[in-house]
């Protein structure tokens, strides 16, 4: 289950979180995960800490994600995809989708082909 998030209101959620987790992939499609704290300017991400892998990664293969964690296991992790490009010593990255998301409460199971977990898109 997804809750959408307007990516207009982008700013507002991410108010929420301390820092975020970009994900970007090497050559052979392994994940690689950094810690960052994206600065939205524009309705793009702007990230500054990046390391040569991180950026490497992302410049040679530019769709990412991004996730903040939640604050608790009943709140919500805030997901990001998008598309990075370089901007000086810095990340530049256009949110194509994001979500927010948590496991769903026990209950029965979900329909064939239904997300089984709690989750907002974010439009």
């Amino acid at each position: 289950m997804s809750i959408p998030v307007d990516l207009p209101g982008l700013a507002e959620v991410m108010g929420r979180y301390r820092f975020a987790y970009l994900l970007t992939s090497n050559e052979r499609g392994a994940p690689h995960a950094v810690a960052v704290t994206p600065v939205l300017q524009g309705g793009e991400l702007l990230v500054h800490e990046t390391g040569r892998r991180t950026r490497d990664n992302a410049l040679q293969r530019p769709d990412v994600a991004l996730v903040w964690p939640p604050q608790s296991e009943s709140d919500y992790s805030l997901i990001v995809d998008g598309r990075a490009e370089a901007a000086g010593g810095a990340l530049r990255i256009t949110p194509t989708r994001a979500v927010l998301h948590r496991p769903a409460p026990p209950r029965e199971p979900a329909a064939p082909g239904a997300c089984g977990s709690d989750c907002v898109e974010i439009a």
